[in-house]
């Protein structure tokens, strides 16, 4: 009797030990089939991020051109006008006082 004892203790311990190893097995094939598919998700991920990366970049510099093209030319129109103005302002004052007209 204690034979048939031991030899279902032995039975049971390697019915337990075989399905931890074949477990064991499906779940390391599961994570490495896992780790692929986040390596593929990754890469993808990665070259998406990079092609808007470029295309913000290059809208950002185009539009830091436009500005910058503006804010030169609006320069330029305003000092045009103060050239104007300070022209027109030495005539006013040249034909009103007597000290100026001296110079």
């Amino acid at each position: 009797m204690t034979a048939v004892a031991w030899s279902v203790v032995g039975l049971l311990a390697a019915a337990i030990f075989g399905s931890f190893f074949y477990l064991g097995n499906r779940i390391d094939a599961a994570s490495t089939a896992q780790s692929s598919r986040i390596d593929r998700l990754d890469a993808s991920l990665s070259s998406r991020i990079d092609g808007l990366n470029d295309s913000l970049s290059s809208r950002i510099d185009g539009l830091n051109h436009s500005l910058s093209s503006r804010i030169d030319s609006l320069e330029a129109r305003l000092d045009a006008g103060l050239d104007t103005l300070t022209t027109r302002l030495d005539t006013h004052l040249d034909h009103h006082t007597p000290q100026r007209r001296a110079r």
